[in-house]
């Protein structure tokens, strides 16, 4: 077989199969995963509501025997009440005696988001009444911090509608019912 039969065999190849396209000599690495979308808003709205917690430390501080009570206006007068009386069941509860400041604070978010996520209604939190702990659970002042910072935690929560100390029985002055609004999925 000759050169020119060759050439001829390799153009009517050519023809048959149509064009082509040369591959790439090295395969091209996997694209990177893109990173998981955040609520930038939500952290900084977090961010600004912590340091105005840290910055908000009134005077107006709670006394151990002091209730705990707090409303928002999406809350029906009706269901508040039946708060404040008991009647309305704590679903889960967190203990924080025992802890510091910043270990609480950080209990408390994620118990709440927890709760909230999971579709609790109705939480009790244990902070205390801050006798028993002079070194750790009261302030310079002789206030309760553990109390007094789960106050204006639960005051800044979007996702708390009311919370009051809960009846004698519950823990009295040295725990707090709060009532969760329902997670809202976007």
């Amino acid at each position: 077989m000759g050169d020119k039969d060759k050439e001829d065999e390799s153009e009517l190849f050519l023809a048959a199969i149509g064009p082509v396209r040369k591959l790439p000599e090295k395969p091209l690495p996997p694209a990177t995963p893109r990173p998981r979308p955040r609520a930038r808003m939500a952290e900084v709205d977090e961010a600004n509501a912590r340091e105005a917690f840290r910055l908000g430390l009134d005077d107006a501080a709670l006394e151990a025997e002091d209730a705990l009570a707090w409303r928002s206006d999406a809350l029906p007068v009706g269901v508040y009440k039946r708060l404040r009386r008991g009647e309305i069941a704590a679903q889960e509860e967190l203990d924080l005696h025992g802890a510091d400041a910043r270990t609480a604070e950080t209990l408390v978010r994620a118990f709440l988001a927890d709760a909230q996520r999971h579709g609790v209604g109705c939480v009790r939190i244990i902070h205390g009444k801050g006798r028993s702990s002079p070194g750790s659970d009261v302030g310079s002042r002789g206030a309760p911090v553990l109390k007094n910072l789960v106050d204006r935690m639960l005051r800044q929560r979007a996702s708390v509608l009311g919370f009051h100390s809960a009846p004698r029985a519950q823990g009295g002055t040295g725990a707090v019912l709060v009532l969760i609004a329902p997670f809202n999925r976007r």
